[in-house]
């Protein structure tokens, strides 16, 4: 490099890199070098002449940080001076000043605290322990008119213990709903939960003041999880895959109808693979073991006539849960 400048004085920078095969990018990045103060040289910082002072770095924090500004982001910060005929600085050297003296570049705004919701946990081990209750829309004869079905149901049997199909989601009908079922099944104080998601209804002060009198625990669904509510979400994907089930209804007495039929099959002959086929009512009511010894005794018969066509092995008929839950809790995860 030194060559190279040497000969660059006498026929210029140009002509000298081109000789000696010498990158001018090069050559002019080590003659910048050379023209480096010494100070510069052992890594002291170098002060941009723009920057500004330390005055009027620590003028631009403290009106940062002032009540009026400090949870406002530069950039409100600084259209605000402006409208009021100041300026200190660009919002980007703002942003500057917070990141190295303070590290405060992130949300200054106060804004809304979310709120945190629980995962529900609910272990029910046998019939009128939990229920879990929807609302679900059915079309009506013309576009945007619906009728509103409203199912009860409980999760151990998967019995559906109540419905009704309204005008309208209303809060009050609800209520009767629930009071009417939980006669109706004998609800005792303290012995049931129910759950429901986060609908207008199921939140209604109407609702929660009914449930406080009967003795009954509510829970809800947390916002946006629709596992947190999965059975009755599963028997309305049972109902509107029917068969039999319209695209609309003509009429609510239509739609009444419909489930007139609908729901005492879903109770007395669905077969549910989740209870080990067997009907719901027959487990909320007590019938389901009897049912399971029966099938019991007719695999046996089977088994002896043909032991080869088992493998000498004797079959045995779907098992009949013994618990079901909502997320499952951890207690009962770890076998207490």
């Amino acid at each position: 490099m030194k060559a190279a400048s040497r000969l660059g004085n006498d026929v210029g920078r140009k002509a000298a890199c081109e000789a000696l095969q010498v990158p001018r990018a090069t050559f002019y990045r080590h003659i910048e070098r050379a023209d480096k103060p010494a100070s510069d040289a052992v890594g002291e910082p170098i002060v941009p002449p723009l920057a500004l002072s330390e005055p009027e770095r620590k003028n631009v924090i403290e009106i940062l940080n002032t009540e009026k500004f400090q949870d406002r982001t530069p950039y409100e910060v600084y259209a605000t001076l402006l409208d009021e005929g100041e300026y200190h600085c660009s919002i980007r050297t703002m942003y500057r000043i917070l990141k190295s003296e303070h590290g405060d570049v992130k949300e200054r705004r106060r804004g809304h605290q979310r709120n945190h919701y629980e995962k529900p946990e609910l272990l029910a081990t046998g019939p009128n322990e939990v229920w879990s209750w929807d609302i679900t829309k059915l079309k009506g004869p013309a576009k945007w008119m619906y009728f509103y079905l409203y199912v009860i149901m409980d999760i151990f049997s998967r019995y559906v213990v109540g419905w009704m199909v309204a005008h309208r989601e209303q809060q009050t009908l609800a209520k009767s709903l629930i009071e009417q079922t939980c006669i109706k099944q004998g609800i005792a104080p303290n012995q049931l939960t129910i759950h429901a998601d986060r609908g207008a209804s199921m939140k209604s002060k109407v609702v929660a003041q009914l449930l406080a009198d009967l003795g009954v625990t509510k829970t809800h669904s947390r916002p946006h999880v629709s596992n947190d509510n999965p059975y009755s979400e599963s028997q309305f994907k049972t109902l509107k895959y029917c068969p039999a089930f319209p695209d609309r209804f003509g009429s609510i007495y239509h739609a009444r109808s419909f489930c007139q039929d609908f729901f005492p099959w879903y109770n007395k002959e669905h077969r549910h693979s989740g209870i080990g086929l067997i009907t719901p009512e027959s487990l909320h009511y007590g019938f389901a073991q009897r049912i399971i010894e029966n099938r019991s005794m007719v695999l046996q018969a089977a088994f002896e006539k043909n032991p080869q066509r088992f493998k000498g092995k004797i079959p045995q008929p779907p098992e009949l849960p013994t618990a079901v839950w909502i997320n499952k809790p951890e207690s009962h995860k770890m076998g207490a």
